[in-house]
């Protein structure tokens, strides 16, 4: 998994695979389930806890994955550009969506 998340983060992985897999349905699984879990310890006033899984978790997922697609979009060698700024820009604004809420 490290070795995924270093090709990650370095660009290696293919632009599709780095927004799909990794930005739209990683980024909503990590979200969702952060999420929720804050919530639960919120609701049982353990705010310190809730804060660190709402955001520590959450937050530095959503910037490797970020710093991932933009790489990728680097390097994509598709016949279609305006995939790559697509690409790059639904996910910024996905994953800074996400962090903040």
């Amino acid at each position: 998994m490290l070795r995924k998340l270093g090709a990650l983060w370095c660009g290696e992985v293919p632009l599709y695979n780095a927004f799909w897999d990794w930005a739209v349905i990683g980024g909503l699984a990590v979200n969702i389930v952060t999420t929720l879990i804050f919530l639960a310890l919120v609701m049982n006033d353990q705010r310190a806890a809730a804060l660190v899984v709402g955001y520590g978790l959450a937050v530095p997922y959503n910037i490797l994955v970020g710093v991932g697609v933009w790489r990728a979009a680097d390097r994509y060698r598709g016949d279609d550009p305006r995939l790559l700024h697509f690409a790059r820009t639904v996910s910024v604004i996905g994953l800074t969506v996400l962090s903040l809420t």
